[in-house]
């Protein structure tokens, strides 16, 4: 590909001779301008001494007339890095003071755009074929085309590596004396980023026929980089990859659904997963899950909840049923706004310090708990003198800190023992809830809701528990009412204080459509139903490729140099790989054609990138096992025991697509209906159906897998 070209380009014009300038895989003062924006990511940088500007035309402008590189720094509020970044650069005096006079500098929350993240990201990894991460900082042209880039750099040289200033000095040389060639090359990068990626991938170039073959290979391909002893993929650091999982709970044989459990069972004895509180942390720094960078996002939250909802309903193992409800549980009490909507994330740090809030000293515990308890609970959870966490990046780190994980948990324990433990535990979470907690990222994102209540609405139906179901539906009754505008008719991506922010992105669309037909299939509420069509027929018009398949990132725009589309799931699936599974369950309950076709021109477009790397969209694999294997549908029919019906559908090993008879469904299932005005079901393989069923018990015992029944 180009990369190797633009490498050479960006290190010809920086003058240098490293590869990459970061850290691990990637102040009050004067308010500068960034204290007028609504994100908690750049309001954390509104009193640095260097001259942010948000991105946008006043930043721009200020470029093109006084012919100044941009130096673009993209984030999000609970990057560790980026915190350490800012902390030793960005309030540093004198890089301020050479940035605002030789740069115009931009602050880019990637949480609200991320068409805009990817652009560079996928610049940063061509230039220096490296996986990237953030802060990411890319030096542009005027005109947004980047020269030059990096992660975290630290602030003076060290170990032979140039540190921050150093690169700011040396590109503004490059700049100063050799302008027209540094333009030059960025027009070079930037003909040769948007060749490769307009050459290769959409449906022109995939096969006419989606092949099966794709599957087997995604799970021979998953199983070869499988850790079989600890679960996940890799050495370390390690990531859920709940994509991944998800795949292979469907598509995956015995023995690699038992690959998912372990590896289920894994994070959640490893201090990734947080031991007193619920929920998951972002991910492990090593192998084995142990130590974790410890913010937590709701998008984790989210399709971790989905994985140990399915782990339960495929093993009914109660410690993944315990999981799933702390996942859910940890979200509905401390990332959810007083009138439902969920926020976006919890910080890693706190009082300054990574992991000050969830880790624990030999000391401390000893104070608090009885001797007895202090004995079990530091065999539980591995507590030593020495600690398990020494965060390296902080010039005055804490000592002896213990991330919380169940280092006992194969050893078997007597009632005496549990009581002692579940005390402990007891006495632990009332003492954490004293301390200064992490910040809250609280902006709310149509796309990540949209994933959350897509878990909750499932996880309540799945594990019978009402509270979940509830919150689904408040949530998207906040979503609905503050993020979309019926006359448009338009989705923002963002919500914060009342204040919205319209960027039209297609994973806000996709995501949110996701859940709302999640919801429908939870409640047979027809208007949840009817609001997913909409979001369809609105994502296909603003985002979808109609000459090669796919969804673009965002709308076309001034602001964004390349349109680009996802080509690999990662924290999050693509739009288009959520786009397959939806539109193909869309045409399913609708019976419209179109949206049958644009899952399958998508999944045709998405062929080269499965072809050449097998488990890069495993979520687009997902949906092509559903393609090829097309779930039972159970139509109910009738108000009157509905519940009931309900009940059974989403709760035997057997999980149909669940939809009623009226509403924008198929014509077919509009015909089905209530026998003898009692609620009715009807279990349905294409146009062919068993025998009605006006008892919810016998529909119970066909979703058990009792055949004879």
């Amino acid at each position: 590909m180009a990369g190797f070209a633009l490498r050479r380009e960006a290190f010809r014009v920086a003058g240098m001779n490293v590869t990459r300038t970061g850290a691990g895989n990637w102040g009050e003062g004067t308010r500068n301008r960034l204290a007028e924006s609504n994100s908690p990511y750049l309001l954390q940088h509104a009193g640095n001494p260097v001259d942010w500007y948000p991105w946008g035309e006043e930043a721009f402008g200020k470029a093109r007339r006084e012919g100044k590189p941009i130096l673009l720094s993209i984030g999000y509020s609970t990057c560790h890095w980026c915190h350490v970044m800012e902390r030793e650069s960005y309030e540093d005096e004198e890089v301020a003071d050479y940035l605002n006079a030789h740069c115009v500098s931009i602050k880019l929350d990637r949480e609200e755009r991320p068409d805009v993240d990817r652009v560079y990201m996928t610049a940063f990894q061509a230039m220096f074929g490296q996986g990237g991460g953030w802060p990411l900082n890319m030096f542009l042209t005027p005109d947004l085309k980047p020269f030059f880039g990096g992660t975290y750099f630290p602030p003076r040289d060290r170990l032979g590596r140039p540190g921050f200033l150093t690169v700011l000095k040396r590109l503004g040389a490059a700049w100063r004396d050799h302008r027209e060639e540094v333009v030059e090359s960025a027009e070079r990068i930037h003909a040769r980023l948007k060749e490769a990626l307009e050459d290769g991938r959409g449906a022109g170039d995939g096969p006419e026929d989606l092949e099966p073959r794709w599957i087997e290979e995604a799970r021979e391909a998953a199983m070869a980089g499988a850790d079989l002893a600890r679960g996940g993929w890799g050495r370390g650091p390690k990531f859920p990859q709940p994509s991944h999982l998800r795949f292979l709970l469907r598509a995956g044989d015995r023995e690699e659904r038992e690959f998912v459990l372990r590896t289920c069972r894994e994070m959640m004895a490893g201090g990734i997963h947080d031991q007193l509180g619920g929920g998951f942390h972002r991910y492990a720094v090593d192998g084995i899950w142990l130590v974790p960078h410890f913010e937590k996002m709701l998008y984790d939250q989210a399709q971790l909840l989905d994985v140990y909802v399915e782990a339960w309903r495929v093993s009914r193992d109660a410690e993944f049923r315990e999981v799933a409800e702390g996942i859910g549980d940890y979200v509905l009490r401390e990332l959810r706004h007083p009138r439902g909507g969920f926020f976006s994330a919890q910080d890693a740090q706190s009082e300054g310090k990574e992991g000050k809030y969830w880790c624990w000293t030999q000391d401390e515990l000893r104070e608090l708990l009885s001797e007895e308890e202090f004995e079990t609970a530091s065999r539980w959870f591995g507590i030593t003198r020495e600690g398990n966490f020494l965060d390296h990046s902080d010039p005055e780190a804490l000592r002896g800190q213990n991330v919380l994980h169940r280092a006992g948990r194969r050893k078997e324990r007597g009632e005496a023992e549990r009581e002692r433990l579940c005390s402990a535990i007891g006495k632990m979470r009332e003492a954490r809830s004293r301390r200064v907690p992490p910040a809250t990222d609280d902006k709310i994102l149509a796309s990540w809701n949209g994933l959350m209540i897509a878990a909750m609405a499932r996880a309540g139906r799945v594990l019978g528990e009402g509270r979940f179901l509830e919150a689904a539906r408040r949530a998207h009754a906040f979503v609905t009412a503050e993020l979309w505008d019926e006359e448009e008719p338009s989705l923002g991506n963002r919500w914060r204080e009342g204040r919205l922010d319209r960027s039209q992105l297609s994973e806000s669309y996709l995501f949110l459509m996701r859940g709302s037909r999640t919801l429908y299939e939870a409640t047979l509420a027809t208007e949840y139903l009817e609001f997913a069509v909409a979001l369809a027929e609105e994502a296909r018009r603003r985002f979808y490729d109609e000459e090669k398949g796919g969804f673009f990132d965002g709308e076309g725009r001034d602001d964004v140099v390349i349109r680009m589309k996802g080509d690999f799931d990662s924290a999050t699936p693509t739009p288009g790989s959520v786009g397959v599974v939806e539109y193909l369950i869309l045409a399913w309950m609708t019976g419209r054609g179109d949206f049958l076709e644009t899952a399958r021109k998508t999944l045709r477009g998405a062929g080269p990138v499965i072809e050449s790397s097998p488990m890069a969209l495993a979520e687009s694999l997902r949906g092509l096992d559903m393609y090829l294997r097309a779930p039972p549908r159970l139509v109910i029919a009738g108000a009157e025991s509905r519940e009931a019906f309900l009940q059974a559908a989403w709760q035997g090993a057997v999980r149909p697509l669940v939809l009623g008879n009226e509403g924008p469904v198929g014509e077919f299932e509009r015909r089905l209906a209530p026998v003898n005005g009692r609620t009715t079901a009807y279990y349905c393989a294409g146009q062919t159906c068993r025998a009605p069923e006006t008892d919810p018990g016998r529909v119970a015992a066909w979703l058990s897998g009792d055949a004879s029944s």
